[in-house]
């Protein structure tokens, strides 16, 4: 078989700043670096360097309080209580009351400080999860799972018999125009037991994570062909033939 049926496109997100909350979409465009307007801001700890440079919520959980949107080439961000910021200094002066450390913000766009052909994701372009999986973590650890936990860009519906995500590692995926190669698992840490909407952490979260997952959730994807995605696009995964002498 040339190309199997995984499932479909069930959500979409969209995280313009990085530990902020983000936007629910219908559909997004894809660049070659990831989903355009994703992560294209970030605060730094300008005593650091590489990856520890980024100030998150892991530093901040109050940062999860704020919410983010992309806007024709601009970030409009609203706050807990309702004010509302641009890309500024009045945003930069509100995030600094909630740490002692001096920050500073990102330009928009700016390549991240390790890796330049991406923006200020951790480790991969795109993020995937599975409908699968999150109901599987759901009945291991005995509550419901909010899918925004794990701050993926894409959920995917896996239609039935499909293999998961765990099984996509190295395998080219379809969606409508675009595709996606499937380059690695995610490492998951404390952020995933904080509660988006509370900020209340529960460390159990990520235990059962670790014992039941490897401590890994989700797979990033890099961007082999640019594109539209829609919600309920059909995922695919191709033959490395096709992939080969369409993808790129």
């Amino acid at each position: 078989m040339m190309q199997a049926t995984l499932g479909h496109i069930s959500e979409i997100n969209r995280f313009p700043v990085k530990s902020f909350g983000g936007e629910r979409l219908e559909h997004c465009d894809l660049e070659p670096h990831g989903m355009l307007g994703d992560r294209i801001g970030a605060f730094y700890d300008e005593t650091k360097a590489g990856w520890n440079k980024f100030v998150t919520a892991r530093n901040i959980p109050d940062m999860l309080a704020y919410q983010a949107r992309y806007d024709n080439g601009e970030i409009r961000v609203t706050g807990a209580d309702g004010r509302t910021f641009g890309w500024n200094d009045d945003l930069l002066g509100d995030i600094q009351k909630l740490t002692s450390t001096p920050i500073s913000m990102s330009r928009l766009k700016e390549p991240h400080p390790e890796h330049s052909q991406l923006m200020s994701v951790d480790e991969g372009s795109l993020l995937l999860v599975t409908d699968a999986s999150i109901r599987r973590l759901a009945e291991l650890w005995g509550k419901d799972v909010d899918q925004r936990r794990f701050r993926g860009n894409f959920v995917v519906t896996l239609a039935g018999g499909a293999p998961d995500e765990e099984e996509w590692l190295g395998r080219t995926l379809a969606i409508g125009d675009v595709r996606l190669r499937v380059d690695s698992r995610c490492e998951r840490c404390v952020m995933i037991t904080m509660d988006p909407d509370t900020r209340a952490k529960d460390p159990s979260l990520l235990k059962q994570v670790n014992q039941s997952f490897g401590n890994h959730f989700g797979v990033y994807a890099s961007v082999v062909r640019t594109g539209r995605i829609r919600l309920g696009d059909q995922v695919e995964w191709i033959a490395e033939s096709e992939a080969e002498d369409g993808g790129e």
